[in-house]
């Protein structure tokens, strides 16, 4: 025979609504009859309980003692927080709660500080801006492609020879130079 939840309570150092939330979210098991194995409940709890979630003197010094199984950590997690960290990776191949904590941490600090340039209208929306470029390219192409027809009669009149040809020249030149500029790439990043 068990434990009742208020000797559990008394026994791990903690309220009997501790031991009762526990129970509750499926941390620690009773057994049949509604007691609790203490022995068996102390290792689900340690197993079970997020470490930054405890405080007080039983939990620091159970922390100092013991060390709780984990699952390994898959690589590319391990690379994400030396990434958003922005220093070596540890040497041990393992991340600790706290570096993994403050990873999180500092990705919530940038995406806050990127939010507020957005509310600042210190941002510009990639696509917009690419539609925007894309758009004012177009009209200065339709643009500079509409000028021989216009400026060739007055070129022609001011050289002397047939406007005809004079536009045919025109267009031919500005072509090749259309051609040349349409293979700059722009990369907006």
């Amino acid at each position: 025979m068990g434990l009742s939840q208020r000797a559990y309570a008394r026994h791990r150092g903690v309220s009997e609504m501790a031991v009762r939330k526990a129970i509750k979210s499926g941390r620690i098991t009773p057994e049949p009859d509604g007691t609790i194995d203490p022995e068996k409940a102390d290792r689900e709890w340690d197993a079970n309980t997020d470490p930054a979630q405890q405080r007080g003197k039983r939990t620091q010094a159970l922390g100092a003692k013991t060390r709780v199984k984990t699952k390994p950590v898959p690589k590319a997690a391990l690379r994400a927080v030396d990434e958003t960290l922005g220093d070596a990776p540890a040497g041990d191949g393992e991340v600790s709660f706290l570096r993994a904590r403050l990873a999180n941490e500092v990705l919530k600090a940038q995406t806050a500080k990127i939010k507020l340039a957005k509310m600042k209208g210190e941002l510009v929306d990639r696509e917009k801006a690419t539609a925007m470029v894309f758009d004012l390219a177009r009209r200065e192409r339709d643009a500079w492609q509409n000028w021989p027809p216009r400026a060739a009669a007055d070129m022609a009149a001011e050289l002397g020879v047939d406007a005809h040809t004079m536009e045919q020249v025109l267009d031919k030149h500005l072509r090749k130079q259309l051609a040349e500029l349409a293979e700059i790439e722009i990369e907006l990043r």
